[in-house]
């Protein structure tokens, strides 16, 4: 939204309340949009009212609902749970709870609620508000209200905001906690796998996801999971024989451990439960493995919000408060979204409908619609996931040959890419290579040929496996073409940021002088910057900012408890020449006079380090298949009968 948008939003809410509540499961994130909500609300000029407690305070009334300031919400963005608290409500579900609730918020002028929860706590919201004339009109008779009172509030707007750590909802790509929690359970694979590999154990992770797969999916696609369990997709009959092959295999090529993760909810084709100690059990009488189980339980809810959740909630809660503003009578309930990278707004009772299908659709073994029903997203990452867990014979080889390399400085994520990159272009039936330190290692002949297994354990690595320099190719031009004629490389695939985008266009450039050149060739954005063209993110930058996050977050926390208001800058390495932070330091630390004291910390390239966040995992596995999946596509184009009709025609692909 823009600055002018911004400030024709001001002072539209003047007269009007508006209240917040969180219900239902608390889910890491929901600080962060009450927060967003309260001060976007103040913002437009209307007063704010916390409603503690979810719809037990909203029906008790009195204390519980409280009005808001400012300040009531600095420094909770980083709080996990919810300082309003959430609870689960009988009375709220009565027609005597609803008519104390109409009655406490027409008490405080309150006629736009915002609910966070889920889809039961959106649904009861959407009865209440359907409900609101006649509890009004029943008010009036019991002379609770008067007759004017009711005018003046005659009508109840509603916007739910989505929060649920089981990213259950249809019509969101993400649910607010969602990420939060898969910080959480890769925490503990990346722990388990170390201690896995030590011992050749075989751990099962039992994760939460009683209805909906989406957590165990996506972190069995960011670990490499040797087997998934998902509401969704029971395994076939005779799964037991299966899945023990396949442990048994991966044991014989040299691996140390197996990971297997299954959703709480799990089921057989018969919507028998399949638990985690059945698993275990299996494993130890069929292969004799040492077998772990380990329950993460309500660990997932816990901790403090990721940079994506903190984000994504104070985009939804800002874009809700909005909602409200431009609400009329006619305006259904809605609820906000995220489609991409931006929040949208979708009738809410269409996507509970959708929600609550996707579960019939389960009941009545329907499970491939139950899969599509869960959203393209969903549908994509099981997709993924099946190609990549297992090798399976290519049905023919293709001839061409596929490089593979890292460019300019590293950034996590950037392995994940080149294993899914690597694992899809075989399935394809390509010959994969992978060079070493970028454009440099091209043109000195750092060049091998990989198979499926060369790139297992790859994914929760930091940094680069194969090496990055920022060298780019005019300053090697001959050395890299004779190396691309003497491996017979047909396409090139270049994951890095601004040297890569760089380097890609100096080979194009030089295609009229090296017909070697005419190629295929593509570019997969990584960078902690995020700062190239033609995406809304590189891989990294998820991780660099959650690495900022982290960054001294106790010791800020423990300072922000006191009663000094503390302040934080910002500042970017290349923001001024003369604005730098040794001069913003010396200029607070003279200007405070004691009255503040002043610290600094510059990050550095603790942002470029560590473990890749599920986020970036996750994003560089889903862009290496999407790359080599449309550098295959180009290849089958360009090379019609052996041929390859760019060299023939002399053009730029």
């Amino acid at each position: 939204m823009s600055a002018v948008d911004l400030e024709k939003l001001r002072m539209s809410g003047a007269g009007k309340a508006i209240a917040v509540l969180t219900s239902g499961g608390d889910a890491q994130g929901m600080n962060a949009a009450v927060r967003a909500v309260t001060r976007m609300g103040i913002y437009v000029g209307a007063k704010v009212f916390h409603i503690n407690e979810g719809y037990e305070g909203l029906v008790e009334g009195g204390d519980c609902i409280q009005q808001a300031s400012w300040l009531s919400v600095s420094n909770i963005i980083q709080l996990g749970g919810t300082i309003i608290g959430s609870a689960r409500c009988k009375a709220f579900t009565t027609h005597e709870g609803r008519l104390s609730a109409a009655f406490n918020l027409v008490q405080h002028g309150i006629t736009n609620l915002c609910v966070i929860g889920g889809d039961g706590s959106l649904t009861g919201a959407n009865i209440f508000r359907k409900e609101w004339g006649g509890l009004l009109e029943e008010l009036v008779k019991e002379e609770k209200i008067t007759e004017d009172v009711a005018a003046k509030y005659s009508h109840l707007n509603i916007v739910g905001l989505v929060g649920s750590i089981d990213n259950d909802f249809c019509g969101t790509d993400m649910t607010i906690g969602t990420d939060s929690a898969l910080h959480r359970i890769m925490e503990v694979i990346d722990a388990i796998t170390t201690t896995a590999q030590s011992h050749q154990r075989t751990f099962v992770l039992e994760v939460m996801g009683r209805h909906c797969g989406y957590l165990a999916l996506v972190s069995a696609l960011a670990s490499g999971a040797d087997w998934l369990f998902i509401p969704e997709c029971p395994p076939e009959d005779g799964w037991e024989d299966i899945m023990c092959t396949r442990l048994g295999e991966s044991r014989s090529r040299g691996s140390r451990l197996n990971i297997i993760i299954i959703a709480e909810g799990a089921i057989d084709q018969n919507g028998e439960p399949i638990t985690s100690n059945y698993v275990k059990e299996l494993v130890v009488k069929r292969l004799g493995f040492d077998t772990r189980v380990t329950v993460l339980g309500h660990v997932q809810r816990g901790g403090t919000p990721s940079a994506f959740d903190r984000v994504l909630s104070s985009k939804m809660g800002m874009e809700a408060v909005i909602a409200l503003m431009e609400a009329t009578p006619r305006t259904p309930a809605c609820v906000v979204s995220l489609s991409g990278n931006q929040s949208v707004r979708l009738p809410l009772m269409e996507c509970v409908q959708v929600t609550k299908d996707v579960q019939k659709a389960m009941e009545e073994k329907k499970f491939e619609e139950a899969i599509q029903l869960r959203g393209r997203s969903f549908e994509n990452n099981w997709n993924i996931y099946k190609l990549l867990a297992h090798q399976k014979p290519s049905e023919e080889k293709s001839n061409f040959s596929i490089a593979i390399l890292n460019v300019g400085a590293p950034a996590a994520g950037m392995n994940a890419a080149v294993r899914s990159a690597v694992r899809i272009g075989i399935s394809e039936g390509h010959k994969i290579y992978t060079v070493h330190d970028g454009f440099e290692g091209l043109a000195k002949g750092q060049i091998n040929e990989v198979g499926w297994h060369d790139v297992a354990g790859w994914l929760g690595r930091g940094g680069s496996m194969l090496g990055t320099k920022r060298t780019i190719p005019k300053s090697c031009m001959q050395n890299i073409v004779e190396n691309i004629r003497k491996y017979n490389i047909h396409a090139l695939l270049v994951v890095g940021g601004f040297e890569a985008y760089e380097g890609v266009l100096q080979l194009v450039e030089a295609r009229e002088q090296y017909e070697e050149l005419c190629i295929i060739m593509c570019v997969i954005p990584a960078t902690i910057s995020n700062n190239v063209p033609g995406t809304d993110f590189s891989i990294g930058c998820d991780t660099a900012v959650n690495a900022a996050m982290e960054s001294n977050v106790e010791h800020l926390t423990e300072k922000m408890k006191t009663d000094i208001q503390r302040g934080l800058v910002l500042r970017n390495e290349k923001c001024h020449d003369y604005y730098t932070t040794d001069f913003l330091y010396n200029l607070y630390s003279a200007e405070g006079k004691g009255v503040f004291d002043c610290r600094t910390n510059v990050l550095g390239h603790l942002q470029q380090g560590g473990a890749p966040t599920p986020f970036d995992r996750n994003y560089g596995t889903k862009l290496g298949v999407k790359a080599v999946l449309w550098i295959s596509e180009k290849l089958r184009e360009s090379y019609r009968r052996g041929k390859n009709v760019w060299k023939l025609n002399k053009s730029v692909g």
